[in-house]
C-alpha cells in the first residue's frame, strides 16, 4: 500500500495543483477579465440594499411624468413604466440571475459528476446504463422543454432551477465519465485494486482529486447556461414574478411599451448585464479547461 500510495496522487499534489492553476488564471488576461467582470456582479448583488438608490419594488413618484422618465442626475437609468427606478432594479435583478446560476449549477455538477464518476469507473453493465440515460436526455431540446416544465409547475425559481438541472447535468457526465475512463487505467489505480484497495477509497483518493479541475472548469460554464436559460425564461413570461430579475425586467419593458415609447434605458441594463455576467462566467470557464486540460485548447482555437 506504501509503494502505491507514493506513486498516487497526495492531499499535497492537489494543494499544489490548485496553486498552478491560481498562478496561470492571474497571467491570463482573458482569465483575469471574466474575474473582475464577476467580481462587479457580486458585489452588486451581495450589497444591493445598499447600493441601489430607491426601492426597486415601488414607485419613486405618484406622478405621471415619472412613467418612463429618461435617464436624469436622480435617476441615472430613468424609470421603468410604474414609475420605479430602473437603476435599483437593475441591481437588484443580479441576485436572482446568480442565486439560479450558483444553485443550478451546483446540484448540476454534482449530479453530473457523481454519474460520470461511477460510469466511467465501475463500467459494464453499469457504466452502459448511466451513460445510456445520460445520451437520452442529451438529445432532448433544452428550451421546449423548460417552457412545459415551468408551464406546468408553476412560475417561480425554484421550479425555473428544478427545469435547468433536469437536462444540464449532461454534459458535466460525459465529461468526467471519458476522464475517468483514462485515470482508471493508469498504474496507481491497477496497483491499489490489486493490493485489495476498496473502490471507495480508490474513487475518493485517487480518481477525484484527478477530475476536480475539470469539475470546476465545467462548473463555470454551467453556471453561465444556467443563468442564460433563467433570463430566456423570464423574458418568455415564465418568470418568478415576485422577483425582480433582468429577464423580467426585459420582458415587462417589451409588453409594457417601451419600444413604442423609445425607452431604450428600459431594455438595454437588463440586456447588457446578462451578457456582461455570461460572458464573465464563460472567460472564467475556458480559462480554467484550458489550464486543466491543455488538449482543449486546440479545440477552442479550431
Amino acid at each position: 500500500m506504501a509503494q502505491v500510495l507514493s506513486q498516487a496522487p497526495t492531499s499535497v499534489d492537489t494543494e499544489a495543483g490548485w496553486r498552478t492553476i491560481w498562478r496561470q488564471l492571474r497571467r491570463s488576461p482573458m482569465g483575469l477579465a471574466g474575474l473582475c467582470m464577476l467580481a462587479v456582479v457580486l458585489f452588486m448583488a451581495i450589497f444591493a440594499p445598499w447600493v441601489a438608490p430607491y426601492d426597486p419594488y415601488a414607485p419613486v413618484r405618484a406622478r405621471i411624468d415619472t412613467i418612463y422618465a429618461p435617464p436624469s442626475a436622480e435617476h441615472p437609468l430613468g424609470t421603468d413604466d410604474g414609475g420605479k427606478d430602473v437603476l435599483s432594479a437593475f441591481i437588484f435583478g443580479a441576485r436572482v440571475s446568480l442565486i439560479v446560476g450558483f444553485v443550478a449549477s451546483a446540484i448540476t455538477v454534482l449530479i453530473g459528476g457523481l454519474v460520470g464518476i461511477v460510469a466511467g469507473y465501475y463500467g459494464g453493465r453499469v457504466g452502459g446504463a448511466l451513460m445510456g440515460v445520460t445520451n437520452i436526455f442529451l438529445v432532448i431540446p433544452d428550451l421546449p422543454l423548460y417552457v412545459v416544465l415551468v408551464s406546468l409547475l408553476g412560475p417561480s425559481i425554484w421550479n425555473i432551477i428544478l427545469a435547468i438541472i433536469l437536462l444540464s447535468w449532461t454534459g458535466t457526465a460525459r465529461l468526467v465519465y471519458a476522464q475517468v475512463l483514462s485515470i482508471r487505467e493508469r498504474q496507481f489505480v491497477t496497483r491499489a485494486r490489486a493490493i485489495g484497495a476498496s473502490s471507495g477509497y480508490i474513487i475518493r483518493k485517487h480518481i477525484l482529486p484527478l477530475v476536480l479541475p475539470i469539475i470546476l472548469a465545467q462548473n463555470a460554464l454551467v453556471i453561465s447556461i444556467a443563468i442564460l436559460s433563467e433570463s430566456g425564461l423570464a423574458f418568455l413570461g415564465l418568470g418568478d414574478p415576485s422577483l425582480i430579475s433582468w429577464g423580467t425586467m426585459l420582458n415587462f419593458a417589451f409588453g409594457r411599451g417601451a419600444v413604442s415609447v423609445g425607452a431604450w434605458w428600459a431594455l438595454l441594463p437588463p440586456g447588457l448585464g446578462i451578457v456582461w455576467v455570461v460572458l464573465g462566467w464563460t472567460l472564467l470557464g475556458y480559462v480554467i479547461e484550458d489550464i486543466v486540460n491543455p488538449r482543449a485548447r486546440t479545440h477552442h482555437l479550431m
